[in-house]
């Protein structure tokens, strides 16, 4: 299993980012699936769905280190928990890659994306003038998908329907860099809640971003 970056964010809380190489049969192989999980990736329109369903479940069984049988399933807001477990998980995937963080005290969201250039054209739809205003994002494609990432990853801490990425989640002003952190404002039902959100740029060009509180 190619595990490409681990890191113990901290004493709960862990996330890892696997290189998919492995073929659909490789996958199935390393995993126990009941008939209704077959029955999802049997609906599944092509083979990377199918590789990202599997890769992020496998990802999963070798960060909890068991072999025991996971039951992953997806709440009313399209979460996804772990039964029977006091762990919080998040999953991302994008082309080749999947993105698992798993945390035992804390709520978890992670985002992962190949960065291209097209981005540019939808930024209106999930960033606000002042947001667009800095000029660490702007028209800098790795600005936009920080602050994208960023947004995506804290949509998936909250776990519920209704979030608005340009009306709800603000960006507060960072440093762009290869590796580091911003500071958002998320306006909640129960309230404004500022979050810390950190990210990083891989050298074959994706970003991921990460928020655990």
């Amino acid at each position: 299993m190619p595990v490409v970056f681990n890191k113990k964010i901290d004493d709960d809380s862990v996330l890892s980012v696997w290189k998919i190489e492995e073929t659909e049969e490789e996958l199935l192989s390393g995993l126990q699936l009941k008939q209704h999980e077959l029955d999802v990736i049997a609906s599944l329109s092509n083979g990377k769905r199918a590789l990202h369903w599997l890769s992020t479940r496998l990802l999963l069984r070798t960060m909890l280190n068991t072999e025991d049988y996971i039951d992953c399933q997806m709440d009313e807001h399209g979460k996804p928990y772990l039964v029977n477990s006091d762990s919080n998980i998040s999953l991302s995937h994008s082309y080749d890659y999947a993105a698992v963080i798993i945390s035992k005290g804390k709520q978890v969201g992670v985002d992962i994306e190949l960065i291209k250039m097209k981005i540019k054209s939808i930024k209106h739809k999930f960033l606000s003038d002042v947001e667009l205003a800095q000029k660490q994002i702007g028209d800098n494609t790795n600005g936009l998908y920080v602050a994208w990432c960023a947004k995506e990853a804290i949509y998936k801490w909250h776990g519920k329907k209704g979030l608005e990425f340009k009306q709800h989640i603000h960006i507060k002003p960072f440093k762009l860099k290869d590796e580091g952190a911003l500071q958002a404002l998320v306006e909640l039902p129960s309230g404004t809640k500022e979050l810390t959100v950190n990210y990083f740029k891989t050298k074959d060009g994706y970003m991921l971003g990460y928020v655990v509180a």
